[in-house]
């Protein structure tokens, strides 16, 4: 017994492997601080690919449990670099940081229109109005081309870990 139903999101519109992510500007925050940036100036900053990960709101178990097992597999340092993106507004994300010390950066997407322009938004609950990313992850090369993804199908869903990160070259 999950103690929850299993929901089937359906297929998803995202960008595959070999087209083009969209850009986006949002806060990108940090336990710190946050400012408005394009995901084209990160990409642009990383020798490596930018694994971006798209997690429901903070305060959610499925966001909890994808940034948990990302710091336990230790991405920060195996990947070129590691960005999440949430439906949460800049103060949540300072506050889930500033909870679970992770070592990640976070882009506040409270709208949700970015994770609307990936194709990845679903309805909350099936509350009017409210929506909230796929768990999601897409593997950006420096001109933002897609070079690996995973979007979930169910909620909850969560990759195989081991096979996501054979996909995304981080053995």
């Amino acid at each position: 017994m999950l103690g929850f139903d299993v929901v089937d999101l359906g297929p998803a519109d995202h960008p595959d492997p070999g087209e083009t992510a969209p850009a986006f500007t949002r806060p990108l925050v940090t336990d710190e601080f946050w400012e408005d940036r394009p995901l084209s100036a990160l990409v642009d900053e990383c020798d490596g690919p930018t694994i971006l990960v798209f997690t429901p709101m903070t305060g959610s178990f499925l966001a909890k449990y994808v940034w948990d097992e990302l710091t336990a597999r230790d991405w920060d340092e195996r990947a070129g670099q590691v960005v999440g993106l949430t439906a949460s507004t800049p103060y949540e994300v300072t506050r889930f940081l500033e909870d679970n010390d992770y070592p990640f950066r976070f882009f506040a997407d409270p709208s949700n229109e970015v994770a609307e322009s990936y194709g990845i938004a679903h309805d909350l609950d099936g509350m009017t109005g409210i929506s909230e990313p796929r768990v999601a992850f897409f593997a950006l090369d420096a001109d933002r081309t897609v070079e690996s993804a995973w979007v979930a199908t169910d909620w909850p869903e969560f990759p195989d870990y081991d096979d996501l990160e054979a996909d995304l070259g981080l053995e």
